[in-house]
């Protein structure tokens, strides 16, 4: 297999796996708010969406990797 298409092959096979995992790859969706304006972003950081939230979805992305590659 060309490695441009392997490429593509293992990028699907972890967003198919996290999506399990998380339902979502999108952060908005991952946090419930949107941190790309202030409002959202200043919402994640009172809440503390990522120090709670985050670490997860960091193991669960190492997790994956380590199966897929």
């Amino acid at each position: 297999m060309p490695l441009k298409e392997k490429t593509y092959a293992l990028t699907q096979e972890f967003v198919t796996r996290f999506k399990v995992l998380n339902v979502s790859i999108l952060c908005r969706d991952l946090l419930g708010c949107d941190i790309s304006n202030a409002e959202g972003l200043k919402k994640a950081r009172e809440k503390k969406l990522f120090s709670i939230l985050c670490p997860k979805f960091v193991q669960d992305t190492a997790e994956i990797l380590e199966k897929i590659i």
